[in-house]
């Protein structure tokens, strides 16, 4: 991680609660997260350029409370104004009313939904590949 940062590789967006980090979710090129490219599940579905969104991390006391939409908002808005035409993320769909947080890392379905990811691929039943597409609008 250092490294990537240190040679300015993108590297994922922060958020922030009166100037402390509080919230962070991975953003790239898809090539870049090598466990993603070699996925049997998420297998790439077009050669289209996308940029993924692999997970989340959100402060304990901030949890709950709606950030990782904020956070999906913040990826749309740096997305526009950078070119990036698709974002591609792969949450679950929880199968049980309450999942733990260690297991919220991937980010949970509705809050893609909340910020207007559409399903894209359903190879995987609890883990669907979501795209928003900046040019859509």
């Amino acid at each position: 991680m250092n490294n990537l940062v240190m040679n300015n590789f993108p590297t994922g967006i922060l958020g922030f609660y009166d100037g402390i980090p509080i919230a962070w979710c991975a953003f790239a090129p898809r090539e870049h997260f090598i466990k993603l490219e070699r996925s049997r599940v998420h297998k790439r579905i077009d050669d289209q350029e996308v940029w993924s969104v692999p997970c989340f991390f959100v402060a304990k006391a901030f949890r709950r409370q709606g950030l990782t939409v904020e956070l999906l908002k913040g990826v749309i808005r740096y997305a526009k104004g950078n070119g990036i035409k698709i974002i591609e993320a792969y949450p679950t769909i929880p199968t049980k009313e309450t999942l733990p947080d260690s297991f919220a890392w991937i980010g949970l379905y509705k809050s893609f939904e909340r910020a207007g990811f559409e399903i894209a691929d359903r190879s995987s039943k609890n883990r669907p590949m979501v795209r928003y597409y900046t040019d859509k609008e």
